[in-house]
């Protein structure tokens, strides 16, 4: 396994920090999930659904890991924590800018513990700024970040993504951030603190659409299911749904016109090129839906496939898990756990050749390692 000489300590909770240390999991690193005693992890109790009183939501981002319960209020417990700094290679945590530091395991004082420990903070606005103090949540940083402001259109106004999105870019830019800082220890044989915010990790993932603003200074319209860039790339009803069409090029989009039966459209010299087409979306796009609706969606993704027009249905989750290319790439996995009993998850889209992830350990239920930390406790 590709971090199995590495242990991991998460003081995190939630989705961002969880799925940046179940990542690493995956990869082979060992995780000790720490928690307060009863628990402190919300998404335990964020639900339905249930099964045998274990939540869907906890489950989602915790797979292996171990989990013990640790009381930070207590000297005792801040001294366990310090024991287990020494051994560990990485520790994350995602508490109030500050919160570390008032209790004692702030980076100065962990990295004089282990010189070498990679230090990850996950804040929802980063430990510098104005914002510094400021809670974050997926929602909120969704609505500041502009992600709302070009999600949805003119009819349903501004609109959150469907998963909490920031959190697991966040997640992502942070075990990135990680694996970098263990990879320079090499070098330097020192760690180091990372700062990874909520609110950075939306922003960056603006890409194309913030550099549009950037340099038009051009506040982008809220298109919807188009594209600011490229025509046709939305949408189209058909005669029993819709379908997803992504012309990329000008020769797709001429094998889409031929696809259509409507040549003149290739022709035309409003639509030749792609920026033609953008400038021209109006006119074009009534013109395309007239002929996509005569047809099955069907019948459409038939014809598109056949001459390489990028599309795809749109497929709700039933449809998405019994879809023969994701069975295939093995990513809905199932594991037994001593509580929930036989549970499915998503699985890990890291196809590593040589040390592929691996699925040892269920989402473990509060505390349930204590005893193997606390024995290791009184033997040192």
């Amino acid at each position: 396994m590709a971090l199995s000489n590495f242990k991991v300590l998460d003081l995190s909770r939630v989705l961002a920090g969880p799925y940046c240390t179940m990542i690493l999991g995956d990869l082979g690193a060992e995780v000790i999930k720490v928690e307060a005693p009863g628990g402190s992890d919300d998404t335990r109790k964020w639900g339905p659904p249930f099964q045998e009183g274990v939540s869907a939501y906890y489950l989602s981002a915790n797979r292996n890991k171990k989990s013990i319960t640790v009381d930070l209020k207590t000297e005792e417990g801040i001294s366990f924590i310090k024991k287990l700094v020494k051994e560990s290679d990485v520790m994350i945590n995602n508490f109030k800018t500050g919160t570390m530091e008032r209790l004692g395991l702030g980076f100065e004082t962990v990295s004089n513990l282990n010189p070498g420990i990679v230090f990850c903070s996950i804040t929802g606005f980063g430990e510098t700024g104005p914002n510094k103090a400021m809670p974050g949540y997926d929602f909120i940083v969704q609505a500041m970040s502009g992600l709302m402001s070009i999600t949805g259109d003119k009819t349903s106004g501004p609109q959150k993504l469907g998963v909490a999105i920031t959190d697991v870019l966040t997640g992502l830019y942070a075990c990135v951030g990680i694996q970098a800082a263990l990879l320079e220890r090499n070098t330097s044989g020192k760690g180091q603190k990372l700062d990874i915010s909520l609110y950075d990790s939306a922003v960056s993932s603006l890409v194309n659409i913030g550099s549009n603003y950037l340099m038009s200074g051009k506040i982008p319209e809220d298109l919807g299911n188009h594209h600011a860039n490229i025509v046709p790339y939305q949408t189209f009803k058909t005669a029993d749904g819709e379908i997803v069409i992504a012309v990329g090029n000008d020769n797709q989009y001429k094998a889409l016109c031929s696809v259509l039966e409507k040549p003149e459209l290739a022709t035309d010299e409003k639509f030749l090129t792609n920026p033609d087409r953008v400038e021209n979306r109006e006119q074009l796009v009534p013109l395309l839906q007239e002929v996509f609706t005569k047809n099955s969606t069907a019948y459409w993704q038939k014809r598109c496939n056949e001459s390489n027009i990028p599309c795809g249905p749109i497929q709700n989750l039933e449809e998405v898990t019994k879809d023969p290319q994701l069975l295939a790439r093995e990513m809905f996995i199932s594991t037994e756990h001593p509580t929930a009993g036989h549970i499915k998850m998503i699985g890990s889209p890291l196809k590593l050749s040589r040390t592929p992830v691996t699925y040892r350990h269920h989402p473990p239920n509060v505390g349930e390692h204590n005893e193997e930390f606390m024995n290791q406790k009184t033997k040192n």
